[in-house]
């Protein structure tokens, strides 16, 4: 099979890697607690790396006009989203940028609204920046996952400053509705809040679903600063490169007030592979789309055979499952039994807020017969 088209690793290729993923535990544990893909890499990024490490371009990163110039076109493309290059900014990865953001923008001590269960780091960086975090929980609607606005709006009333908005959702997989996003615009405007839109799984946005970005929203540019990069998609976390969306002058203000050594931390290799993958790797990044849809699907047919106690909501987007185990009976921690009974890291539920205690998330970007043996590994811990 040519590199242009995604395929799923084996374990016994996969524990040759050296991320944190697949050296955090020891040889008999199966890893499915980071968001990061078992998949090779698309033909283009692999092409462009190489062409780099051969010239021995691995210095300091700049703004690069090409990669705000291909992502600006790759977001057009796919979302229908117009940006202007110029608005455009290189940073390290989103959460550096929410950082910087945040310690510019509010003063010590901000209410920062996010929506729970939440991408743990959220808390970690919201903490750092001396900021305050205010739970907005998502809400469960039928058999999916909703946002709440109900309880958005309650937390703008009682004074928080900034909403950071992750969309599509780390962990739930929910992908908001243009009619949400463009309600949280009008509250956002109502209440004089900036929205920090973290919309780094946006191209893994799944059938039936459709990402909208906040910023591509007239009512919403006023008020929102977009974060996106192409690390999810092309699985390039490592290489360290996110942009900054701004479409405003008060916030294109706040934006430039950020330290220009924000752009030195990011990577050279991340540029170029970034550049590479908005350029050129539309392709890949739909065939593995469709690798992705059927893992979700598999995903649900072996909990639904193997483990009917574990409660599964296929995501809209990402590549990740939110997993209820309270049924099983395993305590608050069900992360640690899967564990110690089952060889199987999964990310424990109480790292994305309170309501995630008795909860689990697993990464499901990985090959099928994997899914098979995570699954039969947590059965067998759940005895």
């Amino acid at each position: 099979m040519s590199d242009d088209q995604p395929r799923w690793l084996p374990l016994s290729e996969l524990r040759r890697r050296r991320s944190y993923k697949w050296r955090a535990y020891p040889a008999d544990v199966i890893p499915t607690f980071v968001a990061e893909m078992d998949v090779t890499l698309a033909g283009p990024v692999t092409r462009a790396l190489e062409d780099a490490i051969a010239a021995g371009d691995t210095g300091y990163a700049t703004s690069d006009p090409e990669l705000v110039q291909t992502a600006a076109s790759f977001h057009h493309a796919r979302f229908g989203w117009h940006v202007d290059p110029a608005d455009i900014r290189v940073i390290p990865d989103v959460m550096a940028g929410v950082s910087e953001l945040l310690r510019r923008a509010v003063p010590p001590g901000s209410g920062v609204v996010i929506n729970t269960p939440a991408y743990p780091p959220f808390f970690h960086h919201i903490g750092e920046t001396r900021c305050r975090v205010v739970e907005a929980p998502l809400a469960r609607a039928g058999s999916g996952w909703v946002l709440d606005l109900d309880a958005v709006e309650a937390a703008f009333t009682q004074g928080a400053a900034v909403y950071l908005l992750c969309n599509p959702h780390n962990p739930t997989g929910l992908v908001m509705t243009e009619e949400e996003l463009r309600k949280i615009a009008e509250l956002a405007e109502r209440f004089r809040v900036l929205v920090l839109a973290d919309e780094i799984h946006a191209p893994l946005t799944l059938e039936g679903a459709r990402h909208v970005p906040f910023l591509s929203l007239p009512e919403a540019q006023a008020r929102g600063i977009a974060l996106v990069s192409a690390s999810k998609a092309w699985n390039l976390p490592g290489l360290k490169c996110a942009q900054l969306i701004t479409a405003a002058p008060a916030l294109r203000a706040l934006v430039r007030r950020l330290p220009e050594e924000l752009v030195a931390g990011a990577g050279i290799l991340g540029v170029i592979a970034s550049t590479a993958a908005y350029r050129d790797g539309g392709p890949w990044l739909d065939q593995l789309l469709v690798l992705l849809d059927r893992n979700r699907r598999l995903f649900g047919e072996l909990l639904a055979e193997r483990l009917p106690g574990v409660g599964y909501v296929p995501p809209q987007g990402t590549y990740l499952a939110w997993l209820d185990c309270t049924r099983l009976e395993l305590g608050g921690e069900p992360a640690k039994v899967f564990l110690k009974k089952g060889r199987v890291a999964l990310r424990r539920g109480s790292d994305f807020g309170s309501v995630g205690t008795g909860w689990v998330r697993a990464t499901i970007a990985t090959a099928p017969e994997i899914l098979v043996e995570i699954v039969g590994r947590m059965r067998a811990a759940a005895g």
